[in-house]
C-alpha cells in the first residue's frame, strides 16, 4: 500500500492524536503484514513501537544540543585505526554508565590532540541517549561565565545549572593558572559535584598536577582529594586524533572514456 492509498480520514485522526509521524513508516508496515500476517494488536503494537523510537532519538538529539555536545563525537564513529593507547576494557566499562548510576567520575587525561574531548563527548552522548541530562563546557568558559555571574548576582543561578545535570563535562581542566575567585568556582563546583552528580574531567595533565593550577593550594587539597577517590582515570596516548578529524577533499572522478 503506497502513501496515496492510506484514507484521509486515518491521516486526520493520527494529526489529532498528534501522531501523524507514524505515517512516516506506515506504508511499510502495512506491506510487512501482508507478507507476514500479524494479529491487530501485534500490528499496534508495532507502529506505536516505531513512534516511541523516533520519539526517544528526538529526544536524545535534544539534550545533545542543549548540552553542547559535538554531534560527530560519538564512539561509533571513532576510528579505531587511530595510533593511541588506553585502556579499551575501562572505555567499555564507563560506556555501561555505571560510574553514573553510582556518583563515580573520570579523569580523561593525555597529550594534546589525542580524543580526550571526543571520548568525554561521546561518553556525554551515551548518557543522553539513556535520558541523562548532560552538560559539556570548556573550564575556562565556565569559569568566566561564574566571573561575569558574580558582577550580576547571578552567581547562585549560574552555579546551580552546573549542578542540576546528571553529568558535567569539564574540557581543558587546568590548563592555565586561575586567579583567587576563579579557583573559589573551580573549588565549589568539584565539591558540590561529588554531591549532586558526575563529572568528567578532561586535561593535558594529571590529576597529580592540578593542584598548582589552583590559587588556594589547601581548598584545592580539598576538592581534588573527594574528586580522584572518587574517580576512574581513562589515560590516552598516542598520535593526534585530530588529523582523521579533518576535513578533505572528495577524491577526483575519473572522466568516462570516450565512446567512438
Amino acid at each position: 500500500m503506497t502513501p496515496e492509498l492510506i484514507s484521509a480520514d486515518l491521516k486526520t485522526v493520527l494529526r489529532r492524536l498528534r501522531l501523524s509521524r507514524v505515517l512516516d513508516t506506515l506504508p511499510e508496515r502495512l506491506i510487512l503484514m501482508r507478507q507476514q500476517p500479524l494479529a491487530p494488536q501485534d500490528f499496534l503494537l508495532l507502529i506505536l513501537a516505531d513512534e516511541v523510537t523516533r520519539r526517544d532519538s528526538l529526544a536524545a538529539t535534544l539534550r545533545a544540543q542543549r548540552a553542547g555536545l559535538d554531534p560527530a563525537a560519538q564512539l561509533e564513529h571513532w576510528d579505531p585505526t587511530a595510533k593511541v593507547t588506553f585502556d579499551r576494557a575501562l572505555l567499555s566499562e564507563l560506556s555501561t554508565l555505571r560510574f553514573l548510576e553510582t556518583h563515580h567520575h573520570v579523569a580523561l587525561v593525555g597529550p594534546v590532540g589525542v580524543g580526550k574531548s571526543f571520548l568525554a563527548h561521546a561518553l556525554g552522548h551515551i548518557a543522553c541517549r539513556r535520558g541523562y541530562s548532560v552538560l559539556a563546557l570548556r573550564t575556562d568558559a565556565m569559569l568566566k561565565t561564574l566571573k561575569h555571574a558574580r558582577l550580576t548576582q547571578s552567581h547562585e543561578a549560574e552555579l546551580r545549572k552546573l549542578l542540576a545535570v546528571d553529568l558535567l563535562i569539564l574540557d581543558d581542566f587546568a590548563l592555565d593558572a586561575m586567579e583567587a575567585p576563579e579557583s573559589r568556582d573551580a573549588y565549589e563546583v568539584f565539591l558540590e559535584r561529588d554531591r549532586a552528580g558526575s563529572l568528567i574531567v578532561a586535561s593535558n595533565r594529571g590529576p597529580d598536577e592540578w593542584l598548582a593550577a589552583f590559587a588556594d593550594p589547601v581548598r584545592a587539597q580539598s576538592a581534588l582529594d573527594r574528586f580522584t577517590s572518587r574517580a576512574y582515570d581513562l589515560v590516552i596516548e598516542g598520535e593526534s586524533y585530530r588529523t582523521r578529524l579533518k576535513p578533505r577533499a572528495p577524491a577526483p572522478t575519473r572522466p568516462s572514456p570516450a565512446r567512438g
